[in-house]
């Protein structure tokens, strides 16, 4: 029996800022989205395009079954602007929410547009570091291979012996640190450097097909670099 299912999904993790609502029906999905480049623009751009984006679908937050974010990594008030917009949202209409990897976002993107199998994401994460995972496809969905990690490119180089064929790389991290991309040499480097909202939907039915969806005030980000990279006092470790 088919079960109706309506997602609205928000990411403002890097320097993009994305939603996109999912209307499932019985005569397929329909989705509706914006996408765009919005630098410090985050917390102005993102509810107005909230309310644009569904109005767009014909719906209202309501209607909404749950609500999914980009949980990161990424910019850390990018990350946390996105969640607490999420959890707003989710309190006021009591919805349950999923968090996605912004990482397997552009993985998934590589695959739905390029049809890419085996994709390398790395974001530029400042500091003389990409924020890094290798992800390969599995029944249409791109699965984490090893873990993700928060990494400086020269030791990335150095443990990164095997480099899969055929494989895309996607993300800001390639361009950042040029290296890294030659070091790598996929044969193909896409033009997808940043997260969206879009292509997180496929992520969030799975999770929601698991069961694995969760109340608001249990929604974290995931900034990988959790340890704060400045020396502490004595004592104070």
């Amino acid at each position: 029996m088919f079960k109706k299912l309506n997602v609205l999904c928000v990411d403002t993790s890097t320097e993009a800022c994305s939603v996109a609502v999912l209307c499932q029906t019985a005569a397929g999905q329909v989705i509706n989205d914006q996408f765009m480049l919005a630098p410090r623009e985050h917390t102005t751009k993102i509810l107005p395009t909230v309310e644009q984006v569904l109005q767009s679908a014909g719906v209202n937050l309501s209607d909404m079954d749950f609500i999914a974010y980009g949980r990161g990594p990424g910019s850390f008030t990018g990350v946390r602007i996105g969640i607490s917009i999420a959890q707003g949202l989710a309190f006021g209409s009591e919805k349950n929410m999923v968090g996605v990897s912004t990482l397997q976002a552009m993985a998934q993107q590589a695959f739905k547009m390029k049809g890419a199998q085996d994709v390398y994401a790395a974001i530029d994460a400042r500091m003389g570091e990409v924020y890094f995972g290798h992800y390969q496809l599995d029944k249409k969905l791109m699965v984490l291979v090893n873990d993700e990690v928060v990494i400086k490119p020269a030791d990335l180089i150095a443990r990164q012996e095997n480099i899969a064929e055929n494989a895309v790389l996607v993300g800001s991290g390639w361009a950042a640190y040029p290296e890294l991309s030659e070091h790598f040499n996929a044969p193909e480097e896409t033009e997808i450097e940043f997260p969206s909202a879009r292509f997180m939907l496929d992520e969030v039915i799975n999770c929601i097909d698991k069961s694995l969806d969760i109340l608001p005030e249990l929604a974290t980000p995931v900034y990988l670099r959790d340890k704060v990279t400045w020396k502490k006092l004595p004592g104070r470790e």
